[in-house]
C-alpha cells in the first residue's frame, strides 16, 4: 500500500476514553469519492478518468464481497445471496448503459486505500491540494453504510515515488451518528484482523 498521510495528530493526554476512540486509525480499503468545494459553494470533480465497466464492477461488487467476508459461511448458503447477486448484476447493466449513453451522469465511488479515523481520512490523490482546501467526501463502509461529509485538507505531501500526493484531512461537519459508524467500523476491523492473526499462529 502507498504511504498514506496520517489524518491527525495524537490526542491530548487528558482526553477521556470515549473521546479517544476518535483518534484510533487503521489502514483500510473502502469505496470513496471526493470533490473540491469551491469558494462559491459548488463541488468540482477531481478525477477525470472515465467510468469504465471495470470501475463500475469494482464499485458494485465490493459491498457484497465485504458482506460475504464478514458473515462467512452463514450467507453463502442463504437463499438471499442469489437475490443480492442478481441486484448487483442488474445495477451493473444499468450503470454501464448510462455510462455509455450519458457519460457525465455516472460518477462512481472507487475502491481506495485510506488511513481512516473518526476524525479524518488520509489517502493518495493524483493532484496536489493546499492546506485549508475543503473536500466533499463520500465514503461507503462495508457492507452498505454511506457517509457524506466535508473535510479540510491538513497536509499534502508528494509521494516518494512521484505517484501522486499523500493527503491528510480532518472532518469538519461529520454527523455524530456517522462518526459512530466510522469508529465501530474501525474497532470491528481491528478485532477481525487480530482474530485472523491469532488463528494464523495456531
Amino acid at each position: 500500500m502507498a504511504q498514506l498521510a496520517m489524518t491527525s495528530s495524537s490526542p491530548p493526554s487528558s482526553t477521556i476514553t470515549d473521546e479517544r476512540r476518535e483518534w484510533i486509525r487503521i489502514d483500510d480499503r473502502v469505496l470513496m469519492e471526493y470533490r473540491v468545494l469551491t469558494e462559491t459553494g459548488t463541488v468540482v470533480p477531481v478525477e477525470t478518468a472515465s467510468t469504465t465497466p471495470e470501475v463500475i464492477s469494482a464499485a458494485v461488487t465490493k459491498p457484497t464481497a465485504d458482506l460475504l467476508a464478514r458473515t462467512g459461511e452463514s450467507l453463502i448458503g442463504s437463499p438471499v445471496l442469489p437475490w443480492i447477486l442478481k441486484v448487483d448484476y442488474l445495477l451493473e447493466v444499468i450503470l454501464n448503459s448510462l455510462a455509455t449513453s450519458q457519460p457525465s451522469s455516472v460518477t462512481m465511488a472507487r475502491p481506495t486505500d485510506v488511513n481512516l479515523s473518526g476524525g479524518g481520512v488520509g489517502f493518495v490523490s493524483s493532484r496536489e491540494f493546499a492546506p485549508g482546501d475543503q473536500l466533499a467526501i463520500k465514503l461507503i463502509l462495508p457492507p452498505f453504510i454511506l457517509i457524506q461529509t466535508l473535510a479540510k485538507v491538513i497536509r499534502s505531501v508528494p509521494q516518494v515515488d512521484g505517484q501522486g500526493h499523500a493527503i491528510a484531512t480532518e472532518f469538519i461537519d461529520l454527523k455524530a451518528d456517522d462518526q459512530e459508524h466510522l469508529i465501530r467500523h474501525i474497532l470491528q476491523t481491528q478485532a477481525e484482523r487480530l482474530r485472523t492473526q491469532r488463528t494464523s499462529v495456531l
